[in-house]
């Protein structure tokens, strides 16, 4: 932009002020490439000086550099020269194309108004604009409309393009790892077999787990690394390996291009208006119905369009923010799918003292909660709906136990495989290595060292994959026997009860039949009424008496209620367990438990234990002393002092001359007892 003469708009009023260059482009990558507009509008600092301003009141903003100017709000740069423009600091604003100042007509018009107010000149390679001038601003307004309308234009032509091409799935896009463009621009499986390895292992890990945190702790319980390509950057297209985490495997379970499907629009942008005025722009996912372009089967993918489908079904049964209950790993069998019958809240589950004890117990709010609300011991339920469920399933669960013992054989088959092909890699490497070594010329030392250094980085590699190798063969368990698993398959119950099932495993056979379960009111504080409704529709009610840790059967309450008024906790505890009761937790009786029997029910002890001739109780050698009952029993219970523990447990002290000299001496030791009128009697 170069100016014959200085222009007459241009006055001393202007000159007194800062001269403001504005430089930008839109994106990085016209930064990067179209390096002769950058210099065009750094040049611009020239013809302020031709105009009549010095240098030391030029001032260059640059801070908008691949920036779009969409919205001037978003722009650094550009709010800097308005906050200028209103503080009367600026005398004149350059740029290239004062129009395209902002792709926004709203931004441009603001700045005009402004400039208008403040006597600011605008000036590009057009001219002089001077906004008091009703032509200049009529000239520039228009100009700043055609811009925008140009945009509009520009985009809509090329995502037009971009439509066409991804309507035909030609359209080409960063892949996921694990897929990759041929030479003819199609999309293939990666032809490193590593790579297809760790990607045909994280689904088929899904598909034995069932959740993405599955996936996840079985990468990482093995050792396993999962590959990643870079995009963007100078480090566009490389390949690296790290650990495996939760968003990862999500990103990978929730990418149709793993299924063979070639997709188009998968996410919107939105734009928020914040309070302070900026635009904020994101992206949001669209549903799958929603999607622009859907191709099934483009290319060769790793899984089918339908398991992409029970994928997709699976993750959302999971998502516990949405009201899902999966099941889980704890002990109780009916955990996310119990109600409370009464107030029609969900039933949670309570853990004690790890998965030792578990409770259902109603969660609503205590406004809410009624006394009929139960809280049940799990195996209370557990118990009852389990036997219901094993007399009703039928002889379908030998299809699914040998259909487990083919994943089990398929998953150490792969994870030996991995393993192998770690070490197949390390040992490419290394032997990549050797060569380049070889091959260096010996006068050159330091390019020498540096590759001796990398091979015995690669040495060690190849060492530790192959250590990896022994160690995966070394721990992995037998394979399981078919006629064996057949053979237990045909009992469900033994198969139920085996210890190597888990309790997830469990729960997910429960959740195949039953829908949910409810705990129905009951009047009888001893039993518990549960409600089963299965997926069929149909519904069965149970009763079960309610048991576990700090219920005391009710023939062993009976017995202690006959015989706690003449018997000690002792011979109680002798009589009960000679009867073969147990305790609510399953445990023989102890003096202490049936002392906890007789304070929960209010069954006294006997009283008749006689003190023999010269004995006293604690209370009396209280008060011979002058001190509290309360020390004495300390003493006693520490065995300073000496008494003798009658069969119910009633201390009788034998109160002879040497005997109270002891006490006396205690009592004379403490500081913190002061004897108060004691007897001599």
């Amino acid at each position: 932009m170069r100016l014959v003469k200085p222009s007459p708009k241009v006055m001393s009023s202007h000159l007194s002020r800062q001269a403001i260059v504005y430089v930008r482009q839109s994106t990085l990558a016209q930064v990067r490439e179209n390096t002769e507009s950058t210099t065009r509008q750094y040049g611009l600092t020239a013809i302020a000086a031709e105009l009549g301003w010095l240098a030391e009141q030029i001032v260059v903003i640059d801070a908008d550099l691949g920036m779009s100017g969409r919205f001037g709000s978003e722009r650094d740069g550009f709010r800097d020269i308005v906050a200028r423009i209103c503080m009367g600091e600026v005398g004149a604003v350059f740029g290239l194309e004062v129009s395209r100042f902002g792709r926004s007509n709203a931004d441009l018009t603001r700045l005009m108004e402004l400039a208008r107010l403040t006597d600011t000149l605008l000036i590009d390679a057009d001219g002089v604009y001077d906004l008091g001038n009703v032509n200049d601003r009529l000239l520039l307004g228009l100009k700043g409309q055609m811009s925008e309308i140009e945009l509009h234009f520009l985009m809509g032509r090329l995502h037009g393009a971009k439509l066409a091409a991804a309507q035909r799935g030609e359209l080409r896009h960063p892949l996921p790892v694990g897929l990759v463009y041929d030479a003819d621009g199609d999309v293939v499986k990666d032809p490193d077999e590593q790579i297809q390895g760790a990607v045909t292992d994280l689904f088929a890990e899904f598909h034995r787990g069932g959740s993405a945190l599955a996936v996840m702790r079985a990468f990482d319980a093995a050792g396993r690394l999962f590959p990643q390509r870079t995009w963007g950057g100078a480090w566009a297209g490389n390949l690296k390996w790290g650990k495996l985490t939760h968003a990862r495997v999500l990103q990978a379970l929730k990418n149709p291009a793993y299924a063979g499907a070639y997709t188009f629009g998968r996410s919107t942008e939105r734009r928020r208006v914040q309070p302070d005025g900026t635009v904020r722009s994101s992206r949001r996912k669209r549903a799958r119905e929603d999607w622009t372009v859907t191709i099934q089967d483009h290319h060769e993918g790793y899984i089918s369009w339908q398991e992409y489908l029970d994928i997709e079904v699976k993750l959302a049964a999971n998502n516990t923010q949405r009201g899902a209950r999966p099941a889980r790993e704890g002990t109780a069998l009916c955990q996310g799918i119990i109600s409370c019958g009464v107030c029609g809240g969900r039933v949670g589950t309570r853990y004690d003292r790890g998965d030792a004890r578990a409770t259902y117990t109603c969660q609503v709010k205590d406004s809410i909660r009624t006394p009929q609300c139960r809280t049940v011991v799990a195996t209370t339920v557990d118990a009852a709906v389990s036997a219901l469920f094993l007399d009703t399933i039928t002889e379908q669960h030998i299809t699914i136990a040998l259909a487990a013992s083919d994943e089990v054989t398929d998953r150490r088959v792969r994870t030996h495989r991995a393993a192998e092909l770690a070490v197949q890699r390390a040992r490419y490497e290394a032997d990549r290595a050797e060569r380049a070594f070889t091959n260096v010329e010996p006068e050159n030392r330091l390019v020498a060292r540096s590759l001796e250094s990398r091979w015995e980085a690669k040495l060690a590699q190849l060492a530790d994959a192959e250590a990896a190798l022994a160690t995966a063969h070394a721990t992995s368990a037998p394979a399981p026997q078919r006629n064996a698993l057949q053979a237990l398959a045909a009992d469900l119950p033994r198969l139920w009860d085996s210890p190597t099932t888990s309790h997830r495993d469990r729960k997910r056979l429960l959740r195949s039949l039953i829908a949910d379960i409810t705990l129905l009111p009951a009047t009888d504080d001893d039993s518990v009424r549960i409600g089963v409704r299965w997926h069929t529709g149909a519904t069965d009610e149970l009763t079960a008496l309610r048991h576990g840790p700090g219920r005391t059967p009710a023939g062993a309450l009976e017995l202690v209620r006959r015989y706690g008024a003449t018997h000690t906790s002792e011979q109680l505890a002798e009589r009960l367990n000679a009867a073969g009761l147990l305790t609510g937790k399953g445990k023989p009786f102890t003096a202490a438990g049936v002392a906890r029997v007789r304070d929960a029910y209010k069954i006294w002890a006997p009283r008749t234990v006689a003190i023999q001739d010269g004995e006293i109780s604690v209370k009396h050698a209280a008060a011979q002393l002058g001190i509290p009952a309360d020390a004495i029993y300390n003493w006693l219970i520490k065995g300073q002092v000496p008494a003798r523990r009658a069969p119910g447990g009633r201390w009788c002290i034998p109160w002879d001359p040497a005997t109270q000299q002891i006490y006396r001496q205690k009592v004379a030791r403490s500081f913190r007892l002061t004897p108060k009128n004691p007897s001599r009697s």
